[in-house]
This record gives C-alpha cells, sequence and structure tokens, in this order.
C-alpha cells in the first residue's frame, strides 16, 4: 500500500489570507483562504484521494472514511481502527492569519462528549513563517476564576479593546516555535502567522472573544461565553511554549494520549521507523523528497499506511509527521 495524496478543501475565512495557495504551488481565485485541511475525517469534509502515479488505482475518488472502511487496521493500525472504527481520529491543517483569530477554547474529550457526543480538541501549532512583532496568544497570564472571567468576557471594551485581552498571555512569534494546545487552554493566532496544526478530528470551539467583528452580514459573531466558563482550564503555567532540539534530524515534538509530533529534517536520505501500530501523517514544510515511492514537495501532504509506515526518504526537505 502505497501512501495517499489527497484534495486539500481551502476554507476561506473572514481572517484568512493569501499565503496557502503560493507555499502549496496552486492557482485559484478564491479569496482569504485562511486553512487548508490536509488530511480530514471531518463530516462533509473528509479528504479524497487523487491520483498517485499508480496504474488503474481504484483508490482514486474514495473519501477516507471510504478507504478506512476498506483496509481497516491495514491503512490506519489495528489499535486506531478498533478505538476509533472508521473515523481517522486527526485533523491537520495549514493556517494563514491576515488578522487576529478570535480567543477561543476547546472542551475535553469528556465534556465534549457529554455536550456534542463528540471527541474534544486538543491541538498543537508548528510556526512556519511569521511577520515582525507577530503575536500568539495562548494560556492565562494572571490567574482568575470563572466568576472573574464571565465578568471580563462580557465588560464592555475599553478603548476598542476588551479586558479579556489583559489576561491572556501573548508571546512574540517565531519560525519553528511550537505550542501544545491541550483542551481548555484559551489561545489564538495573531496577524501574520503562517503555521501547520495538528489536533484531534472536532469542529467545536467555544468563542470567547472576537475583536468587536462582524460577519459577512455585518452582524457581530456568536460568542459561546458560558459555554467556555466550564471548558476553561484556569490554572496559571510558567511557560506555553514548548521547547524542542532543532538541532537534531529527528526531534519529537509532542507526545501526548491524543498524537506523537515529530520534526524531521532530510538531506539527502533517512529511514525512520516509529514502532508504532499507526498511519503516519507527513506534511511537507518545505524542500521535496521522494516518500516509500511517491513524490511530495512544499505544502503537500501525504497519509502513509499503518501497514508499510517504515519511512525511507529521498531528498533534501524538512517534515512534520503525526502518529498516534
Amino acid at each position: 500500500m502505497k501512501p495517499y495524496k489527497f484534495e486539500p478543501y481551502l476554507k476561506t475565512t473572514i481572517w484568512g489570507g493569501y499565503q496557502i495557495a503560493p507555499f502549496k504551488g496552486i492557482f485559484t481565485a478564491q479569496p482569504n483562504i485562511g486553512e487548508s485541511w490536509e488530511v480530514s475525517g471531518v463530516p462533509g469534509h473528509e479528504s479524497v484521494a487523487v491520483e498517485r502515479g499508480l496504474v488503474d488505482d481504484v483508490d482514486v475518488g474514495m473519501n477516507l472514511t471510504q478507504l478506512i472502511d476498506k483496509y481497516k487496521g491495514l491503512l490506519v493500525g489495528q489499535k486506531v481502527y478498533k478505538r476509533f472504527g472508521n473515523k481517522f481520529p486527526l485533523l491537520v491543517k495549514f493556517i494563514d492569519s491576515r488578522q487576529d483569530l478570535s480567543v477561543q477554547v476547546h472542551p475535553d474529550d469528556k465534556l465534549a462528549m457529554e455536550r456534542h457526543g463528540c471527541q474534544g480538541k486538543t491541538e498543537m501549532w508548528y510556526v512556519i513563517k511569521s511577520d515582525v512583532g507577530s503575536k500568539i496568544y495562548a494560556g492565562l497570564a494572571k490567574s482568575i476564576t470563572p466568576e472573574d472571567y464571565e465578568q471580563l468576557a462580557t465588560a464592555e471594551p475599553v478603548n476598542g479593546q476588551s479586558p479579556m485581552q489583559d489576561v491572556i498571555a501573548t508571546h512574540e512569534a517565531h519560525e519553528g516555535d511550537l505550542y501544545f494546545l491541550p483542551a481548555g487552554r484559551l489561545h489564538a493566532i495573531g496577524a501574520g502567522n503562517f503555521l501547520a496544526e495538528i489536533q484531534e478530528t472536532s469542529d467545536i470551539t467555544y468563542r470567547v472573544y472576537d475583536f468587536g467583528r462582524k460577519d459577512a452580514h455585518g452582524n457581530p459573531r456568536e460568542l459561546h461565553i458560558e459555554l467556555a466558563k466550564e471548558a476553561i482550564d484556569y490554572q496559571v503555567w510558567p511557560e506555553y511554549r514548548t521547547s524542542y532540539d532543532s538541532t537534531k534530524p529527528t526531534s519529537q515534538l509532542i507526545n501526548c494520549p491524543h498524537f506523537v509530533v515529530h520534526r524531521v529534517v532530510v538531506q539527502v536520505a533517512q529511514q525512520i521507523d516509529f514502532h508504532c501500530d499507526s498511519f503516519v501523517v507527513v506534511m511537507c514544510l518545505w524542500g521535496e523528497a521522494n516518500i516509500n515511492g511517491i513524490h511530495i514537495r512544499q505544502g503537500e501532504t501525504i497519509l502513509v499506511p499503518a501497514c508499510e509506515n517504515v519511512l525511507y526518504i529521498f531528498g533534501n526537505a524538512t517534515f512534520l509527521t503525526a502518529t498516534l
């Protein structure tokens, strides 16, 4: 089973920019592309397999849910299939923020299941490019109670600024920065950031503050202040940026119950075995290479089946890989 390529789902957003299409080397007249969903099992937006260079490839045109139903553990891993069935557990994206995104929070698995009957949303960001002065908002800068939060979130803005902005931890963004965002952590991507996001398959978001923006019809965007109250982690942490060893050709970035992510830098050739019963998602951040017989270049993403998940890489490129 060779790796799969999928048609990306390009999503126009109120805050989206213009970098995703050129980064991926594609032409489109679609405006304000904020997200490119690279590998998705979200109902209604399941990734669809495209041509891989195989003769009479019967899998072309099938969506990810159909492929999992067809190949089961061979595609995603026996343990993964036993746990998730035909639902692909990760959603993988590129994000381009021309404007600040809303301050938001996601419920954990327990709360999301109680309220919405689905997974929660733990995620991570890897900054690919950032403009000078760009910011990442993640976590609390000072301790507040749920009652404090409710007062701050509903308070009238002062000089156009919500009191909520004073309690969100603000970080200067730089290329290569890594942020792990467990469910419950308040966060927002600041204007001028281009990044990769790996998350649980969930589209449940509670919007807390949106800088007073209006939607396409001139109406204030919906907030979810009360829903977010119970979901927020009110603990203040000493550091919100995650460190890793960028000098190694293969560095583990995140290891949590929802995903394991590595950064891989290949200059000529490399063989990588993650020793896991799982698929491998490979996002190419720079350069180009051949992985298990499939060509991949900057801005492309492939899904390597679990039954063939030792990576044989030839080329000069930088990747993120995600497994379970």
